[in-house]
């Protein structure tokens, strides 16, 4: 085959070339976010199992305050959708629009930690601390987790939000914002997973 032949074969759709930076960085981060996944999965397999074992003390439905859970939840899944509204404003190249979304969704994700954080804290004021049954050590384990992975996304998100305004919406950073925002959803499909498994269920138990 002649290079003149080999040439026209590749421009007719023989040959594309290797894939652009961006798909290649968002399959990379999705083999993240399954590790990850595999991760809350044991959580929730090791809860699952101990759920019982409350060792003569109270049980999630003494505990639990679904109420308090029920608002965390509506921050997380808000912030879910004001985290789309920023993808979508940094695909417009709007720096204004970009900022004010991630600056709401950062608003809601230290709401949903400020409910948890209370949470765990009156726990621990009703005797009802990680170290009291097993029950209450898978607990604090799997929802504990799942706030330092908000914590994290956190601190990104402000990284985030300091790179754009220095350096604007370039390639890079754009990657960046993409496997942000898939991390985020994340967390709030595990955090879906958590209000049923861990609070709803305790609830009709």
């Amino acid at each position: 085959m002649t290079m003149a032949t080999t040439f026209a074969h590749e421009h007719a759709g023989g040959y594309s070339g290797p894939a652009a930076k961006r798909i290649i960085t968002g399959y990379g981060f999705w083999i993240f976010l399954l590790s990850d996944m595999v991760m809350f999965a044991c959580f929730f397999a090791t809860y699952a199992v101990l759920v019982g074992q409350t060792a003569g003390g109270p049980s999630g439905a003494e505990l639990f305050d679904l109420r308090s859970v029920a608002i965390e939840t509506a921050c997380l899944l808000a912030s879910s959708f004001t985290c789309g509204l920023a993808t979508i404003a940094a695909e417009a190249r709007s720096k204004i629009w970009f900022q004010a979304a991630m600056a709401v969704t950062c608003v809601l994700g230290l709401s949903f930690l400020g409910l948890e954080a209370r949470e765990f804290a009156a726990l621990v004021a009703r005797g009802a601390g990680p170290t009291r049954s097993a029950f209450l050590s898978a607990f604090f384990t799997l929802v504990g987790c799942h706030g330092l992975h908000v914590s994290a996304g956190i601190l990104w998100l402000l990284t985030m939000m300091a790179q754009v305004v220095a350096k604007g919406f370039r390639a890079d950073i754009q990657r960046r914002i993409l496997c942000f925002a898939l991390f985020w959803h994340a967390l709030d499909i595990i955090w879906v997973a958590v209000f049923t498994i861990v609070y709803l269920m305790a609830g009709a138990a």
